[in-house]
């Protein structure tokens, strides 16, 4: 059976939409409404089970159970892992129960697996042109805080400079040139590393009124609020907490920024959807 067929289309189309949705919310808030994330999985699923029942083949609803219980656990990955934000975390499940377009769970597997890939693909480049973006915006504070890190992590650059070019002396020779890549690798990671940590102190952290911060917010630094201290952690700023903030803190609230990551989404479920679509032979 074809993968991109008239089963598929309004579940296609529904993942599309609404990663256009928590595109908008991301971008005007920075934060994806539980509800538009879970209303997904409720809309997905009351399809499956529509079709399911008029065609009499309950694979159909079963696969997206099964798609929801496979994303559950990648999107706890993600996000224990502190790869993903929460409102991240929750659109990879709730996609979970779009992405099993076949009814062969080793084409599913593969459109799973090609998902994930072209979604970190693209995304790693989106947030570096993003990180750009600060850079210039935030040029005069970025340059002063890539020099006291660099300073910072000097030991570590020189360390991993000796070791890249051991790596290339070694490969070279080897003769294996092919290895050389490495090398290469080796010597940029610790500039990659200085590089997102000072656009991050920078370009992403701003002062905050308290009335402007909003549940799951990232502190920057811990704040003592009526005797009582509320510390930054992955999770963020929780409803007790903003209550606090809210209610007994007078004074602006240093808020770290991330960048919005649910352009990716997008970026990768249409390259995987035109790589089915082109090169079906892969699936």
């Amino acid at each position: 059976m074809d993968i991109i067929n008239s089963e598929n289309i309004f579940l296609i189309v529904l993942a599309i939409v609404w990663i256009i949705g928590a595109i908008l919310q991301d971008l005007r808030r920075r934060e994806v409404d539980n509800l538009w994330n879970f209303s997904l999985i409720a809309i997905a699923l009351a399809y499956r089970a529509a079709v399911s029942s008029y065609t009499g083949n309950y694979w159909f609803i079963l696969n997206g159970f099964i798609g929801l219980i496979i994303f559950l656990i990648l999107g706890n990955v993600f996000y224990y892992s502190r790869l993903f934000a929460g409102g991240d975390a929750k659109l990879v499940i709730a996609l979970g129960t779009v992405l099993p377009l076949s009814y062969d769970w080793i084409v599913n597997l593969k459109i799973f697996g090609g998902f994930i890939i072209f979604f970190l693909a693209t995304g790693s480049v989106y947030a570096l042109l993003w990180a750009f973006s600060l850079v210039f915006q935030n040029w005069k504070r970025f340059k002063k805080e890539f020099v006291k890190q660099f300073k910072r992590f000097k030991k570590l650059f020189i360390t991993f400079t000796i070791v890249a070019i051991a790596w290339i002396v070694f490969v070279a020779i080897l003769g294996e040139l092919n290895l050389f890549f490495f090398g290469v690798i080796i010597f940029f990671f610790p500039l990659l590393y200085i590089f997102a940590k000072s656009v991050e102190e920078s370009c992403m952290v701003q002062p905050v009124s308290p009335d402007k911060v909003t549940e799951g917010d990232w502190l920057y630094q811990d704040i003592v609020v009526s005797g009582k201290k509320i510390e930054q952690n992955w999770e963020g700023v929780s409803r007790r907490e903003l209550g606090l903030i809210k209610n007994k803190y007078h004074r602006s609230v240093m808020i770290k920024q991330g960048i919005p990551f649910t352009p990716s989404f997008l970026f990768g479920l249409l390259l995987l959807l035109y790589v089915i679509w082109n090169y079906s032979f892969l699936f």
